[in-house]
């Protein structure tokens, strides 16, 4: 566990950050939720939540949205970067999304302290791996 003040670890290196990256598509299908801040969500297992001045946004599989009724946006399907990116790295993502966006496929990425994730739209998913397998190759 890092220190206040510690060295940050991971990757900097945009260069290398991409020709490193390993994409690994996630298994099941995910949506993104958005409750007020003092609904529980119990029995539910979010893959991200983020607590913004509207509301609380989870990331969670679709199926336990239906289960729990909640109403949701953007049916994606979740791609994992297997490179230990800094959180500190600059322009990661803004390569990947500048990519991606000239395949006319919109992502939603998020920084995990590891890893970074990708949310593209169900049924783009093969073309986002492609691109992707196509940077790191490149």
């Amino acid at each position: 566990m890092l220190r206040s003040g510690s060295k940050m670890t991971g990757e900097t290196n945009l260069d290398e950050l991409v020709r490193s990256m390993s994409a690994v598509l996630v298994e099941g299908l995910y949506v993104f939720v958005t409750v007020q801040h003092d609904q529980k969500l119990d029995g539910i297992e979010p893959r991200m939540t983020f607590r913004e001045a509207e509301g609380t946004t989870y990331i969670l599989l679709k199926s336990e949205a239906e289960t729990h009724g909640l109403s949701y946006e953007f049916p994606c399907r979740m791609i994992t970067l297997n490179i230990h990116s800094s959180l500190e790295a600059v322009g990661f993502m803004a390569r990947i999304a500048t990519e991606l966006a000239k395949h006319d496929m919109g992502v939603n990425p998020v920084s995990g302290y590891f890893h970074d994730h990708l949310f593209v739209p169900d049924g783009r998913q093969d073309d986002a791996m492609k691109v992707l397998n196509e940077m790191a190759n490149t």
